[in-house]
């Protein structure tokens, strides 16, 4: 059904005026997950995180500008107005909205935690993992999530840093490393014999990674929460009727970013920017990355996934 728009844009709130005044969008990111935020060899940052930065970027006519921040300080910084946005492998939870003043916006990648163990140990289960410590990054669910699965027996050690954690794992001061499953792809990548490492089967958690903004500004909130339900219309669209629909559906939804207080052609903007969430996967985390992971939960609903794109139009 297609609904008539009445908005006009003038809810186009201070965040939102600000970043199109200054011309970027403050970010905070990780301090570098390979294949959700992590610098190249050329400074350039890229990851899943950083492309739906861009997306939000690129349909508020803006360039992004990445800030990294340790786990502890996602929320903070954010609350405290030095950056726009968080998309930094940060899980959705009640507690972080309700003590933060924050709003998780959409959810760019379902996951959950696992461990990363050396492949020469006889650990087979978390269970074996009982009253040895566990790497696990500071600020994040990862020691709550340990406790409760492991009760007692957990002893997780928490660092500032991913490379604090990744480091004192590979020297054997930890016996294992919990993380988010994609995340710990990325950290596995990065140890000097990736191979030598391996996941367990278990994921102990729900770890729905979203985009984070100030619960005190909607128009800006709003603008954040559809920019990735754009993406994920764009490849639902593309896998229906290929390319053309896809740039199709981008021009029909491209009158709407006057509502959305970005002017019109937001979604070809989006598009040309990082194309569509499966190109952004791909690219950042599947097939034609390094860590080419399977998207399992983080496909379309229609092959066994969650993601359900709203209607746009």
């Amino acid at each position: 059904m297609t609904t008539t728009l009445t908005r006009t844009g003038r809810e186009s709130t201070r965040t939102l005026a600000a970043v199109r005044e200054r011309g970027v969008v403050r970010v905070a990111v990780s301090r570098g997950i390979l294949g959700l935020s992590c610098p190249g060899p050329d400074g350039q940052w890229a990851g899943l995180d950083v492309e739906f930065a861009r997306a939000v970027a690129a349909a508020a006519g803006v360039t992004a500008e990445f800030r990294p921040v340790d786990p502890a300080d996602r929320l903070a910084v954010l609350a405290g107005g030095e950056v726009d946005l968080v998309t930094a492998n940060l899980t959705a939870s009640l507690p972080r909205e309700a003590g933060h003043g924050v709003t998780f916006a959409a959810v760019t990648c379902y996951d959950g935690e696992g461990f990363l163990v050396r492949a020469d140990e006889p650990v087979r289960t978390p269970q074996d993992l009982a009253g040895r410590p566990v790497a696990v990054q500071a600020g994040t669910t990862s020691a709550a999530n340990l406790r409760r699965y492991l009760g007692a027996g957990a002893v997780p050690v928490a660092y500032a840093t991913p490379a604090e954690a990744r480091a004192a794992y590979e020297a054997g001061v930890c016996a294992a490393y919990l993380l988010d499953r994609t995340a710990l792809a990325g950290e596995r990548a990065q140890l000097t014999d990736p191979v030598a490492h391996r996941l367990l089967d278990e994921t102990i958690s729900r770890e729905p990674m979203a985009l984070a903004a100030r619960d005190d500004d909607p128009a800006w909130l709003r603008l954040c929460r559809w920019v990735p339900q754009l993406a994920v219309n764009l490849e639902y669209a593309r896998r229906a009727g290929g390319p053309a629909a896809r740039a199709t559906l981008a021009a029909e939804a491209d009158p709407l970013g006057a509502a959305l207080g970005v002017g019109e052609g937001w979604a070809t903007r989006v598009l040309d920017a990082v194309g569509d969430y499966g190109d952004i996967y791909d690219r950042t985390l599947g097939d034609a990355s390094p860590l080419s992971l399977p998207r399992g939960l983080n496909e379309l609903w229609t092959a066994g996934g969650l993601h359900y794109p709203l209607p746009l139009t």
